[in-house]
């Protein structure tokens, strides 16, 4: 009978440690109960000092707020922290604690004096605490959380003491101590929670039982200083390199089911100093120490944790055969992304009323996350994945309008224009007093999907709104303007053509008059005028566009073509020139010189400026280098042909084509001005018909440019060369209108006349409404 009591002893004593150790301070009252019905510690006050302990962690939970902004707690506003404060002073004076217990006694009343906002008898009681009491072998689990919350403590107490009368010295000792003492606090913290994580997943020695505790257990406000003090006090002093490689130390701590919270937000934290305050140059790789210009600059010698050994040193994840990042924004992605899958694996989607609270803190974690993830990805051009990644916050974001509009801002950059129009009504339905989204909605329906019905009804819905719309009315107005003005240029009446062109004139001359100092809405106008054939009275708005913007590339370009439009060639090429001196890439421009120069100089000269633009193209989009380099890397094109051994200069060499006899070329003016004989034309041949990489767009400018080419040698009369040019052309997009539209000019000089009636007709199968192939088909056949 003896031998069971002592065995039921020894079971309640072992599930009261477990308690103390999991803080399930709900469970404490009950078997404080049974053991003192077993007549357990009937000698000592260990018994009371329990009770003290529950009802003073109980007190301090429900008052978790007022402890973060370090408001006192008072005696007569907490009964619980009045009960426990008695016991213990109780406790201690009657001095019937073993020295283990006294330890945990003094621990606990210095937690009561600190929240109380006495720090200095805060710090006295830690100082009386016998902290190799606490760290000895075979100790129970709870004692290093102790451990931990006496660090936190101490340091939190020289912390917040007033340090007026404190001389420079003085302060900084302090400062180093406080220091000190966090980071053996964190050290501590991490073992509790590895020690329990392996306590609950084997069964105890003495009951021969195992119990789960729940996934994430809630940390208790000294535990939560303990882990997260020493960075944020590195930190807050400016000592971001040792604040960022305390981060990386903790999150390099094998993980355990109680840290789940504390690593989230110690990788939001770490990605937040990455982002803001490492650059390019100054990153260091994550496994060493900072650089020592760092330190010196922070006025360290070493970093923290080299110059204060720690007590109790958690085990940590093994660095071998691991993935290592290359860079600042490499490191703060790949960091975010692991809190990502953390923080929407585990959000609160419930949408029943006693979890709103939750749901809300669920959705601002999930949200910084998501913030950090779209600043370090933009900064990489990767707007797909970005994209991908907030559609996966839909699923808690019901009515949550900054993931929505963050959502449709991603996928407007990445290029997915209908699911973006999607979005961006539903953040109008979310804000329908928000006139900035449907214009977002507009400018996609514009400018990626030529949705011009659907922009129309968004711009005017803006337009409806009036003074309420505020500096968004004008460009209501002007993109119901554009909207008409494309529609007709659609319009296969003239009728209905005139009717869109006087309302496009109406909505603009509406525009400008809300805001005449808006140099693209006076641009747009004068555009219009020129497409409705009132060049002199187009003038007017774009002298006011240039006036407001004198570099602007558009004005200068439709300035360009006005003068030229009145038989003023030389001073359109003269502001063409100019253009081009501050845009000289701009193929636009170039296409336009060409023009010119072969109104003014015939076509020799302008062939001169076609293989300019060949090189300009070959330069900008160096397709033979970066289909050798690895897209998936993270780093800059720039900086990808200098860690890349494999990356080279390209073989092809673009250049207009010269099959004139070298007995004839010296007397032929055009064979001077024309570019030169290539050096090897098959390597032009053999990257034409290769894959196509990149944007259509920038193939598309090559296929005009040799289609420009060519139609410059047939007026010239040569022949073989503009096949050559045409040939190119058709490499890249063999059906397109404007190759079979050249093609078959080229057979009608040629006088293959049947031959290029099927070329035309082809093209008109294609582009039934080309202007320029139903003008040299009613030629052909007349």
């Amino acid at each position: 009978m003896a031998s069971r009591v002592s065995l039921t002893q020894l079971r309640l004593e072992a599930e009261l440690d477990r308690c103390r150790a999991e803080c399930q301070w709900d469970k404490v009252p009950a078997l404080v109960e049974l053991l003192h019905a077993a007549r357990v510690h009937e000698d000592d006050d260990y018994l009371t000092l329990v009770m003290a302990e529950a009802l003073l962690e109980e007190c301090l939970l429900e008052n978790l707020d007022l402890l973060r902004s370090l408001t006192p707690l008072l005696d007569k506003t907490q009964p619980k922290l009045c009960r426990a404060k008695s016991l213990l002073n109780a406790v201690l004076s009657r001095g019937c604690l073993m020295p283990r217990y006294l330890n945990e006694a003094l621990l606990l009343m210095a937690k009561v004096h600190y929240v109380q906002g006495r720090y200095w008898d805060a710090q006295g009681m830690c100082a009386r605490v016998g902290l190799e009491e606490l760290t000895k072998e075979d100790q129970p689990t709870y004692h290093l959380r102790l451990l931990a919350e006496a660090f936190a403590i101490k340091g939190l107490s020289l912390d917040h003491q007033t340090v007026s009368a404190v001389s420079r010295v003085r302060l900084s000792e302090r400062e180093e101590e406080s220091m000190s003492c966090f980071l053996r606090a964190c050290d501590a913290a991490l073992s509790y929670m590895q020690e329990l994580d392996k306590t609950v997943m084997t069964p105890h020695s003495k009951t021969g039982k195992s119990t789960l505790p729940p996934v994430d257990m809630e940390l208790g406000y000294f535990l939560q200083a303990a882990l997260q003090s020493a960075y944020l006090c590195l930190l807050q002093r400016g000592h971001l390199a040792q604040g960022a490689h305390q981060l990386r130390r903790v999150l390099r701590v094998v993980e355990s089911r109680g840290s789940q919270g504390f690593r989230k937000s110690a990788a939001r934290k770490l990605a937040e100093v990455l982002l803001s305050s490492v650059s390019e140059d100054s990153y260091w790789p994550p496994l060493g120490p900072p650089p020592s210009a760092w330190l010196h600059r922070e006025g360290a010698a070493a970093s923290k944790d080299a110059i204060y050994p720690t007590v109790k040193p958690p085990h940590r994840y093994s660095s071998d055969s691991c993935f290592c990042p290359q860079d600042v924004v490499e490191e703060a992605v790949l960091v975010l992304l692991i809190t990502e899958s953390m923080s929407s694996g585990e959000a609160v989607i419930s949408r029943l009323p006693d979890q709103a609270e939750a749901r809300q803190a669920s959705l601002r974690d999930a949200t910084s996350v998501y913030d950090l993830l779209t600043i370090g990805m933009a900064r990489r051009g990767q707007y797909a994945m970005i994209s991908e990644c907030l559609e996966r916050a839909m699923k808690f974001s019901f009515n949550e309008f900054h993931l929505w509009h963050q959502l449709g801002l991603s996928l407007m950059a990445a290029g997915k224009g209908v699911g973006a129009v999607s979005v961006f009504k539903e953040c109008t339905r979310l804000r329908p007093e928000d006139p900035s989204l449907p214009l977002l909605a507009v400018k996609i329906c514009i400018n990626q999907l030529h949705w011009l019905e659907e922009a129309l009804t968004l711009s005017q819905r803006v337009a409806s709104m009036g003074k309420e719309a505020g500096e968004f009315l004008p460009r209501a107005y002007l993109s119901v303007g554009l909207c008409y003005s494309l529609k007709a240029s659609e319009a296969s009446l003239r009728a209905d053509r005139n009717e869109f062109n006087k309302k496009s004139l109406r909505a603009l001359s509406k525009a400008q008059s809300l805001d005449p100092q808006d140099a693209q809405i006076a641009m747009y106008l004068a555009l219009q005028l020129a497409l409705v054939r009132q060049v002199s009275a187009a003038m007017e708005p774009l002298q006011i566009a240039l006036s407001l913007r004198g570099d602007d590339v558009h004005s200068l370009h439709l300035l360009t073509l006005l003068l030229s439009a009145q038989k003023h060639p030389q001073p359109a090429l003269e502001t063409l020139n100019l253009a081009l001196s501050q845009h000289p890439s701009n193929f636009n421009l170039l296409f336009t010189k060409v023009k010119l120069e072969e109104a003014l100089f015939g076509p020799a000269a302008a062939l001169q400026t076609c293989e300019e633009m060949l090189q300009e193209w070959q330069s900008r989009y160096d397709v033979s280098r970066s289909s050798e380099t690895d897209d998936s890397s993270s780093l800059p094109i720039a900086e990808k042909s200098e860690v890349i051994p494999g990356a080279r200069k390209p073989s092809i060499h673009l250049t207009l084509p010269d099959f004139q006899d070298a007995s004839t070329s010296s007397l032929s003016p055009s064979s001077v001005a024309a570019s030169r004989l290539e050096a090897a034309l098959s390597e032009v041949s053999d990257m034409s018909s290769t894959r196509r990489q990149g944007p259509t767009y920038i193939w598309t400018t090559l296929e005009r440019i040799w289609l420009q080419a060519g139609e410059l040698f047939m007026a010239d009369g040569r022949l073989k060369e503009a096949q050559f040019c045409i040939a190119e052309a058709s490499c890249l997009f063999p059906n397109s209108h404007s190759v079979l539209l050249q093609r078959g000019r080229l057979a009608e000089l040629r006088g293959h006349l049947e031959e290029a009636k099927g070329l035309y007709d082809e093209a008109l199968a294609i582009h039934p409404t080309g202007e320029s192939i139903l003008v040299h088909m009613s030629d052909l056949l007349d």
